[in-house]
């Protein structure tokens, strides 16, 4: 696949936008789609194509790349009317970014297939400063071909490209990351809170035990946006609460135990429940602090 491939590029929003913007900066043609047409409008100023709905894309693309919210959003853009899956032709590679269910983007490998198209599923993490830097970590399921030719374009939005195995292993890798992040997102709130009630200053905490086996990327990169009263998006709560919840349904369908996780997505259903959907899944500190009734930063 040469350099002059023509991308397709479905769902601007937090992080579709940034990766796609990545790509046309990197010389890329792209042609783009979205419900909301006003960030299409911003693209096509920057130099992308513009697109009415995702046949049209698929149309003109050799690979055609989607960000949506959850697993029904994917299927309807993909199978449903006027959908990729109408647009399709022979050879073109489909890449899905979003985080759904292993068995959507399974089911959608198969119904892709006898288009002559290969699919997959490719999920990020790293937030909004990770797509907007290029420096996500790509966790890849599907065909090593299929990977092989679309891997320069990957190379362009993340910093770790990793082929997890066959369709919907990559869905399964995010699954997994998402349980790190939510327990790492809960700890951070609990310590810092248990150290303001306990009498010591919790940004001297954190400073304590960064360097040690606490260390990882939430406290490297959290705090600091936290103890400025900082708790927008990043990474909205409601997104998380919705990964966790694919989390639960493929440990129940698999039978996997996820006694721990379980707690967490109920501590961002609460999240939901009190209006801070919107917030960063790190303003689970929110919940916590309504629990203890204390606040990390005094009014």
């Amino acid at each position: 696949m040469t350099e002059n491939i023509k991308v397709g590029y479905i769902g601007l929003g937090l992080m579709g936008k940034p990766m796609a913007v990545n790509l046309l900066n990197a010389g890329y043609p792209v042609v783009v789609h979205n419900r909301s047409r006003e960030v299409v409008k911003d693209l096509v100023s920057q130099g992308a194509e513009e697109a009415f709905n995702p046949r049209e894309v698929a149309e003109a693309a050799d690979v055609v790349f989607t960000n949506l919210p959850d697993s029904p959003d994917v299927e309807l853009v993909v199978l449903g009317e006027q959908g990729v899956i109408e647009g399709a032709h022979q050879g073109m590679i489909y890449v899905d970014n979003s985080t759904i269910k292993p068995h959507t983007a399974r089911l959608i490998a198969d119904k892709m297939a006898p288009q002559g198209v290969q699919c997959l599923d490719a999920p990020v993490s790293g937030g909004d400063i990770g797509a907007q830097q290029g420096t996500l970590a790509i966790m890849v399921g599907g065909p090593e071909e299929a990977l092989d030719k679309v891997r320069p374009l990957l190379d362009v939005l993340g910093e770790s490209i990793t082929h997890v195995g066959g369709s919907g292993a990559g869905q399964i890798a995010k699954a997994a990351n998402q349980i790190m992040v939510a327990a790492q997102m809960v700890g951070m709130a609990e310590l810092m809170i248990m150290a303001k009630q306990a009498g010591a200053d919790p940004q001297k905490v954190i400073q304590a035990i960064q360097g040690g086996a606490a260390q990882c990327w939430t406290l490297d990169v959290k705090p600091e946006r936290l103890f400025k009263g900082n708790r927008q998006p990043g990474f909205k709560a409601y997104m998380q609460e919705k990964d966790l919840n694919i989390v639960m349904e493929t440990a129940r369908e698999y039978g996997a135990p996820l006694p721990a996780a379980a707690v967490h997505a109920q501590l961002y259903q609460a999240m939901l429940q009190l209006g801070m959907e919107n917030l960063d899944n790190s303003a689970v500190i929110g919940v916590i602090e309504k629990l203890a009734g204390t606040a990390l930063l005094e009014e």
